[in-house]
Order: C-alpha cells, then sequence, then structure tokens
C-alpha cells in the first residue's frame, strides 16, 4: 500500500473557545507525540506557542503537527475560532483533505459555528463534529445535538453516545459496534465495558438512524435495509466511510479534550472513515501561459505541484513557506514557482511540530511541508517540477473591515516601521497595507481591532518597532447638485503675443460611484481639435479643489460645446486655464455639495 493511501490530512475549525487547540494538544499527547499534554490556560500548548496567543490565551495563527496512529500518518491543522483570524481557517480548510468541527457541549451552536458550517460545505470536505467538554457543568449532548440539526446545513448522524455528563462523564457507546467504552484519562485509552442498562432503548433509537441516514446515501444499502431491516457492523462501517467521503454524512462524536476523554475513540473513527489523499477529487489547475485548465490529480508517480498557503517569517531565521503537495512526490527543495516562472532552490524538506521544524526525506500527497528561504514565492503561489508547470488558484482572500492611519512612535524609525509592516503582512495576508494619496496616510487594513492590535504587537516583539495606530482622516469629496451653462474666457495682452481663449461649458451631476466624464461637441472649428485637450485637463485641475470645503470633487460630467479662439494668441495653457475657470463658475451656479 502507497504511504498516501495512510495518509489523513486534517482541519480542526470551530467558534472561539470551543476547545479545538485541547483537542490538538489530547491527540497529539494520546498518540505519543508528545511526551506530556499541554494546555491552553498553562500557556504550555504546544499549537498555540506564539507569545501573543500565550498572553491572549487564544490561538492567531494556523498551526500545524504531525502525528501516527494505527499506522496511518495524521497531518493536523489547529486553526483560530475567532473572526479577527478567520483567514489561516480558510486557507487550511482549502488544503485539507478532511474536518472536525468542534462544538462545546456547554456553549453549543454560535453564530460563527454557521460561518465554519458553510466553509466545509463551500469547499466539499468531509467532515466529523466533534461535542467537546462534556466533563463541564452544564453540558448537554442532547440539546447540542438539536441545535446543530436545526441550525446547521449539514446532514448529521450520531456515532457516539456519552455515558454520564458533567463530573459524572466517564464514557461513550460506539454506535457502529455496539460497545461501550470507559475513559482512562491519564493516558487517553479507553477499555471495554457493558453497555448500562438504562441505555438499551436510547443506543437501539440511535442504531436505527444511524442505519437509516447511512443507507440513504447508498443505493444497495437502502435496498437491504428496507427488506431487512438491518445492516451488519461491516455494511455499516463501509457505508459511513463512503458516505463521510462524499460528504453526505458529518458523524457527530463526543469528548472532553482538556481531561483527555474520547479522543481514541475519535482518532479510530477518523482513519477508519476520513479519504486519504488519493481517494479526493481531482483540482483543477492552469496552465501558466495559456491558461487552460488542467487535471491534477491526486497520484505519487505524477509531477510535483504544491500550493503555498502560508508563509511565516522571522528576523533571524527568515521565511518559511508552508505548503501542501496536491501530485507526485518531492525530496528536495529544487523547483519552479510557476506563477512567477521563477527556479527556487532551498535547504532541507521539512515538516512542522508546532514551533520546531523537522527534515523529512520526501513528501506525496497530501502532505503539509515547508521550505526555508524561498526567494520568490509567496502565499498563494504554486511550486511544481520545472518541465511541468501549472497554477493552482483557490485561495479566497477576505475583504479587510477595518482600517487604521499607522505610524512610528517615534518619527526616526518610520522607514524601519514599513520594511517590517511588509513582512508581516507578507506573512498575513488578511492585512493590507496601502498609501491613501487624498489623505497623505498610510493606513493598515486588517478584520478587526484585535487583529490590528495583535499586528502591532507582532511588529514590536520581532522588529523591535512600536507602531501607533490612528483613526484616518476621513477623505472627504464634493459634487455638484444640478446643471449649469457657463462661459471661461481667459484674455489677457502682453507686450509680445497675447493670451486668448473661449470655452463654453454645460456640466451635470452623474450617478455615485460614476467618477468624472468629458465630451467634446465642438462643432464647426470654433475651437481648434489641439486645444480641446488642455480645456479637459483645465477642468481635472480644478476638480482636485472643490469650491465648497476644498476637496477633491466627483460624479461630474462635462461637455465642451462652443467657444473661440484666436489665430496668434490662443495656446494649450490658455485654453487650460479658460477650461479652469468655466469649471469653477459651473459649479457655483449648480451648486455644490460634501458627500
Amino acid at each position: 500500500m502507497s504511504k498516501s493511501a495512510m495518509v489523513r490530512n486534517l482541519v480542526l475549525l470551530g467558534h472561539s473557545k470551543s476547545g479545538k487547540t485541547s483537542l490538538a494538544e489530547a491527540m497529539l499527547f494520546t498518540a505519543g507525540r508528545n511526551k506530556q499534554m499541554g494546555s491552553v490556560d498553562d500557556a504550555t500548548s504546544t499549537m498555540d506557542f506564539e507569545p501573543e496567543e500565550k498572553h491572549r490565551h487564544l490561538s492567531i495563527n494556523a498551526a500545524f503537527n504531525n502525528f501516527t496512529w494505527n499506522d496511518h500518518h495524521i497531518f493536523l491543522t489547529d486553526t483560530p475560532g475567532d473572526e479577527n483570524f478567520v483567514t489561516e481557517s480558510v486557507f487550511a480548510a482549502q488544503v485539507a483533505d478532511g474536518a472536525v468541527m468542534v462544538i462545546g457541549a456547554v456553549s453549543g451552536v454560535k453564530g460563527a459555528t454557521a460561518r465554519f458550517a458553510n466553509i466545509i460545505s463551500d469547499y466539499r470536505l468531509p467532515a466529523f463534529i466533534h461535542i467537546n467538554r462534556m466533563d463541564k457543568e452544564r453540558a448537554d449532548f442532547t440539546a447540542t445535538v438539536n441545535a446543530i440539526k436545526n441550525e446547521l446545513e449539514l446532514k448529521c448522524a450520531v456515532v457516539h453516545l456519552p455515558i454520564g455528563a458533567e463530573d459524572n462523564f466517564r464514557g461513550l457507546i460506539d454506535i457502529v459496534t455496539g460497545k461501550a467504552f470507559l475513559f482512562d484519562s491519564a493516558s487517553g485509552k479507553i477499555k471495554e465495558s457493558e453497555v448500562p442498562t438504562e441505555m438499551a432503548d436510547e443506543l437501539a433509537l440511535a442504531r436505527e438512524a444511524l442505519m437509516e441516514n447511512v443507507a440513504e446515501t447508498d443505493d444497495e444499502l437502502i435496498e437491504k435495509f428496507l427488506e431487512e431491516g438491518e445492516l451488519n457492523q461491516e455494511e455499516l462501517l463501509d457505508g459511513l466511510k463512503k458516505a463521510v467521503s462524499s460528504g453526505a454524512i458529518c458523524p457527530i462524536t463526543v469528548g472532553a479534550a482538556t481531561a483527555n476523554k474520547g479522543t481514541a475513540p475519535l482518532l479510530d473513527l477518523l482513519c477508519q472513515t476520513m479519504p486519504s489523499p488519493l481517494e479526493r477529487p481531482s483540482f483543477i489547475a492552469t496552465a501558466p501561459d495559456a491558461g487552460d485548465p488542467i487535471e491534477i490529480k491526486p497520484d505519487e508517480d505524477a509531477p510535483f505541484v504544491a500550493l503555498v498557503f502560508k508563509t511565516i517569517t522571522d528576523p533571524y531565521a527568515g521565511k518559511l513557506s508552508v505548503f501542501r503537495v496536491f501530485s507526485g512526490t518531492i525530496n528536495n527543495v529544487n523547483f519552479v514557482n510557476a506563477n512567477h516562472a521563477t527556479p527556487e532552490k532551498g535547504g532541507n524538506l521539512l515538516t512542522l511540530a508546532g514551533k520546531e521544524q523537522k527534515n523529512i526525506k520526501e513528501l506525496g500527497p497530501g502532505m503539509i511541508g515547508a521550505a526555508a528561504k524561498l526567494k520568490a514565492t509567496a502565499t498563494g503561489d504554486t511550486i511544481c517540477a520545472p518541465r511541468h508547470p501549472v497554477i493552482i488558484d483557490i485561495l479566497s482572500r477576505p475583504t479587510p473591515g477595518l482600517a487604521y492611519a499607522v505610524g512610528a512612535v517615534n518619527p526616526k524609525e518610520e522607514e524601519k516601521l514599513f520594511a517590517s509592516l511588509n513582512k508581516i503582512v507578507e506573512e498575513d495576508p488578511a492585512l493590507k497595507l496601502e498609501r491613501h494619496t487624498q489623505t497623505k496616510e498610510t493606513l493598515i487594513s486588517g478584520m478587526g481591532q484585535v487583529h490590528l492590535e495583535v499586528c502591532a504587537d507582532r511588529v514590536k516583539r520581532k522588529y523591535g518597532v512600536e507602531m501607533k495606530l490612528s483613526p484616518p482622516r476621513i477623505p472627504y469629496k464634493e459634487t455638484i447638485k444640478g446643471r449649469a451653462r457657463v462661459q471661461g474666457k481667459h484674455k489677457k495682452q502682453t507686450g509680445g503675443h497675447g493670451q486668448y481663449a473661449d470655452s463654453w461649458l454645460e456640466i451635470e451631476p452623474l450617478r455615485r460611484g460614476s467618477g468624472f466624464e468629458f465630451e467634446d461637441r465642438i462643432v464647426g472649428g470654433v475651437i481648434p481639435r489641439q486645444y480641446v485637450p488642455a480645456v479637459e485637463k483645465g477642468v481635472i485641475d480644478a476638480m482636485e479643489h472643490g469650491t465648497l470645503a476644498g476637496y477633491p470633487m466627483v460624479d461630474v460630467k462635462v461637455a465642451l460645446v462652443d467657444g473661440s479662439f484666436h489665430a496668434v494668441d490662443s495656446s494649450e495653457m490658455a485654453f487650460k486655464i479658460s477650461g479652469s475657470m468655466a469649471f469653477k463658475k459651473g459649479v457655483e451656479e449648480a451648486g455644490s455639495i460634501l458627500l
């Protein structure tokens, strides 16, 4: 069996404080990857290792790790649940082969939960729903399941029933096998036990519901279920695997991550039912030049193709490009950046284990790896075999929702600040840095207040520059309310040639967002054609400063309809002045307003 057939590329999704990072820590500990189980509350988590994350007890970055379980190689990505950092979750979901959406048994379905459910649907991700924190006060499994089924647009089916709740949460029943298991939280392992007598009826109803849900996804199974009213264990498990792989069913499991309860059964079921990269649909790429669609199959022997979906920058270690392999096998950092047609060559291939990087000999389909110090490669670029360049364009970037004017606390460090910010923006595509020409301010935009505050913290910690955020100046604009027909006559006599230009303009307002239109209606040569652009240039210059408060004018149509010239004294400069004079006069007559 190929290596990729035993790979599971999984992303943890869910609302903030649902326990995703705690579940990741429980998985790593149960699988023997970590000798101790990290804690978010104690700031000892392997996955939340950035100082900003430890300080806020909040995941800010997508974090990566990998481990083995039952001979399967699991690549795990833990993502933030906070709306300020949702870009990390979206990018990670787009390169995963399956998702585990974590929902708290106390908090239940929240507004953000629906957003993550939509991500699963939009990217057609095979998914599990894991109801976490069953050991907490007011944990309610039934209410949470009902909320999931009523409020999320996902087809869900319960596969684990909890034994007890709150302080008495001590085990679960695997509905597929019909067996009960009690937890040994010290190791994360489980031991088989008798199904509690009082839960026998509940198990029977849950098993029948699961069989019905699974049978509905397969013609052969539904026929057998209708005839016999039963599916055996093998049929139920095989049917569940097909239903999960196709996205037809999201199994619901239970656990308590901080107490390491339910982790092992979840891992077992993920390995049994989640698809390998080889079982996932092909991706569509394009040729760099022609843009023709090219099918990228998850084949270990095909040409190498990978997508860089995250960039990590460090002032000392340099840039780290994190990528997911879609096709082929790579055993050295020697490839081409298809987006820029640039050869790339770096050091060793790496896998990520929290903040640590480990060398790896090769990476195949579905695996997540990294390469250091790639010069031309940025987030969203495709890297591939030199003789088979293709571009995968799947990363959808959200639009920033909040902007501040940014500057250095110490004016002498302005240059250093913006050099540092450019590196931070490269690391975080949800940030946007731009210079506003009207207000002469540099603006930094992000997903929210916390997002920009974290950006400031990173700049200070990584590059030693303190930056300040202040409300941006409002770039007001002006427009006109009515119509006007005006004359702009410029006549000036000097010792030599004089200056003469006569322009008649009609101005009228346009609908919002239309900008500026100029129309030449001169007939009969009353103004020579070579002077018409000068009139337009004069109008445009006058629009830079409105008559009401000096702000730029927009949404105005100007038509040059008449005029006169002098064979000797007329010039482009004279008509430029004439156009400017006429426009200012017309604005006064039409009436201006502040937008």
